[in-house]
């Protein structure tokens, strides 16, 4: 069974910077793609950033490109969101997740393990 347990959320102005975490258990981590989402009160869920398994290949929301960057560390089966210049538009909680294949995708049918969350606020 895979486990993701995402950290770092929390409480930032406008402009600030966060890194969130998101750990990993299970052995195949380095075999798939990983991905972040977000999802704001009352809106769907949305694609935000994903990596590819080597890490080698990155894909960004328009909303975030520029300002965030997805990376991974398969020696600790972790993957990290560096977001940096946060908007109040980018207050939600953020989940990371596991694709079901390699390349990762923009959708979130194709990412089959989720983690609980962490929230971002970010003050105006």
């Amino acid at each position: 069974q895979v486990q993701l347990v995402e950290s770092g959320g929390g409480l930032v102005q406008t402009g600030g910077s966060l890194r969130l975490s998101c750990a990993v258990s299970g052995r195949t981590f380095s075999l798939y793609a990983m991905g972040w989402f977000r999802q704001a009160p009352g809106k769907e869920r949305e694609f935000v950033a994903a990596v590819t398994w080597s890490g080698g290949s990155t894909l960004y929301s328009d909303s975030v490109k520029g300002r965030f960057t997805i990376s991974r560390d398969n020696a600790k089966n972790t993957v990290y969101l560096q977001m940096n210049s946060l908007k109040p538009e980018d207050t939600a909680a953020y989940y990371c997740a596991k694709s079901i294949g390699r390349s990762g995708g923009r959708t979130p049918g194709g990412y089959d393990y989720w983690g609980q969350g962490t929230q971002v606020t970010v003050s105006s």
